[in-house]
Formats: structure tokens, sequence, C-alpha cells
């Protein structure tokens, strides 16, 4: 059974690639709830039909390949064509246009839920268009749209893990170099899930949070 000193040194070894874990899961989220926002309005308040379907045809894309292979394509595929991105950018840039794909979805159900109604209501007082998406819509869509956010911003911080296949030097990347080395393979992603589960459980309880705070602000 391994000591404490060899779990010390597995866990420091692990803390090497916490900080790019906590990089590509923040910037990705951020960029996958911006992106997600706009398309969703540019999906549900344009009447552009090519515009929809470039939108749906994203989504259906994004959504239906692998993150691995979509990693692939933006790390190697890319570099065979003369544009070579560090394997940061490439984690990054690629679990976030996953991540636009997930949250517009996650989105415009938040946006159809809502009572169409509100729409030419808020128009008949003489709100502008805007201000009715912006101050009237918006606010009740985010709240139905929590739980469903919530959830992707917990499977994405698992999802980093996959990163570590385009060598984003991530917990997992340190997790597969010390088993190649050490062979302590239970001790090592024994130790490498509990330190995701550690950033995962915050996510949970700040969701909940907002769940909480939202539920009673509508009753």
């Amino acid at each position: 059974m391994p000591d404490l000193s060899t779990f010390r040194l597995v866990l420091e070894g692990l803390f090497a690639g916490l900080g790019v874990t906590v990089l590509v899961a923040v910037a990705a989220l951020v960029i996958g709830l911006v992106l997600g926002f706009c398309l969703c309005l540019l999906r549900e308040f344009t009447r552009i039909k090519a515009v929809h379907f470039a939108i749906d045809a994203y989504v259906e894309l994004l959504r239906n390949i692998p993150a691995l292979t979509h990693l692939f394509i933006l790390y190697f595929g890319l570099a065979s064509l003369g544009l070579r991105l560090s394997s940061i950018t490439a984690a990054i840039l690629g679990l976030g246009l996953i991540g636009a794909a997930v949250t517009c979805d996650i989105f415009r159900a938040g946006f159809r839920s809502l009572p169409k109604g509100q729409i030419e209501a808020a128009l008949a007082v003489g709100l502008k268009p805007s201000q009715t998406i912006f101050s009237i819509l918006t606010p009740q869509a985010m709240r139905i749209a929590i739980p469903g956010l919530g959830n992707y911003a917990v499977q994405l911080v698992k999802d980093t893990s996959v990163v570590s296949a385009i060598a984003a030097p991530e917990i997992m990347f340190f997790a597969r170099s010390m088993v190649t080395s050490s062979f302590q393979t239970t001790l090592i992603y024994a130790t490498a899930a509990g330190l995701y589960l550690v950033l995962s459980l915050p996510l949970m309880q700040g969701v909940r949070v907002l769940e909480s705070h939202y539920g009673k602000l509508k009753g």
C-alpha cells in the first residue's frame, strides 16, 4: 500500500497541471456561454433563413462530433495546413466551440418556454425590440437555463481530461506521465479523480445556490 510520502509526491505532480485545467475550463466556459448566447439570439430573433440554416448546421455538427476528434482537427489538422496552434489554445478553442453549440440549445429552450405574448405586449407599451429581448425575456430565460448551464459547466471540467491527448499539460497529462514512470496506476488515477471532484463540487453547489435564489424571486 502506498505510503503518505508517495501520495504527497503524486499530489504535487498532479498539481502541476491544475492551473492549466482551470484555465482551459474557465476560458472555454466563457467562449461557450458568450458565443452560445449570441447564436441563440440570432437563431430566435432573426428571420433570415440562411442564418437559421447555418446555426442549425453548426449546432448539429459540433454536438455530434466527438470532442477528441474536434481537438485533433484543430491541433493536428490545422498544423498540416500551416496554421499551428499551441495545445492550450487548441484545447480552449475546441472545447469553447463545442460548448457554444451546447449552450445555444440550452438558451433556446429557455426562450422558447416563455409565453409568446410577452413580445407583443412589450412592443405594445412602446418598448424597442432590443429592450424587450434584453430587459424582459433574457432574465426569465436565464432563470430557466440555469440548471442546464450548470450541468454543462460541470461536464466541461470533466471534459478537460481529453485535452491531454493533444499534449495540453493539464491534470490527466501529468497523471499519464507519472503512471508510465512509476506504475502507481490506482493511486495516481484515483488522486486525479479526486482533483476533478474538488473542482466540480463548488460548481454544483453554486448552481444550487443560483437555482434557490431565482426560485425565491419567482415565488
